[in-house]
C-alpha cells in the first residue's frame, strides 16, 4: 500500500525539484489561505525557487493580487476551473515566476453551490506551456479539506514540472 504524501513531504519534493531545475514558482491562494506559501517556506532553501504569493481570498483580491480579469470571476464565478487558471497565470506573470500555482474552493462549513458543494476546490498550474486546472471534491471538515487541497496543488506543480523536464530533455537529444 503506497503511503500519502503529507503536505510537508509534497512541498519538499516541489523545493527539491526546482531548486534542481533551476525554476521559480508564485502562488495565489483563495481557500488554501497561504497553506502553499507556508509549506514551502518551511522547507530549507525554499528561498531559490519561491518566488511568493498572494492569498486572494475576496473576488476584489482575486483580481488586483492575481490578475485575474474581473469578467472571468464575474462570468464564469469565483470558485471554477478558469478563475483557478486565470489566478495561476496572474501570479505567474505578476512575479516573473517559472510556475504558477492557485486554489479556489469551498472549505465549508458553508458555501457551495448544487455545482460545487462543500469540498470542491479546482487547484491549477500555470507556465510558459499554458494553464492546467482540475476539480478535487474533498471529504472532511474545513481543516482537512484545506491542508488536502494545499497538498494536491503543490503535486499538480510538481507533475507539472516533472513532464515539461521530461520534454525538455527529450527536445535536446
Amino acid at each position: 500500500m503506497k503511503r500519502e504524501l503529507s503536505l510537508s513531504g509534497a512541498a519538499r519534493r516541489l523545493v527539491s525539484l526546482l531548486i534542481r531545475r533551476d525554476k521559480t514558482f508564485a502562488a495565489a491562494e483563495s481557500c488554501t489561505g497561504g497553506l502553499i506559501a507556508s509549506a514551502a517556506v518551511g522547507v530549507p532553501g525554499a528561498s531559490r525557487c519561491f518566488s511568493g504569493g498572494a492569498v486572494s481570498y475576496s473576488d476584489e483580491a482575486k483580481t488586483v493580487l492575481a490578475g485575474v480579469p474581473a469578467d472571468t470571476v464575474r462570468l464564469c464565478t469565483a470558485v471554477s476551473p478558469e478563475t483557478a487558471a486565470a489566478m495561476a497565470k496572474g501570479i505567474r506573470e505578476k512575479l516573473g515566476a517559472d510556475y504558477g500555482v492557485a486554489t479556489t474552493g469551498f472549505a465549508g462549513p458553508g458555501g457551495g453551490t448544487e455545482r460545487d458543494p462543500v469540498g470542491a476546490v479546482y487547484l491549477a498550474v500555470s507556465s510558459r506551456e499554458g494553464e492546467t486546472a482540475e476539480r478535487r471534491l474533498y471529504a472532511g471538515g474545513r481543516r482537512a479539506i484545506r491542508l488536502a487541497a494545499a497538498r494536491d496543488a503543490i503535486l499538480l506543480l510538481c507533475k507539472t514540472a516533472e513532464k515539461e523536464e521530461k520534454t525538455t530533455i527529450g527536445a535536446d537529444r
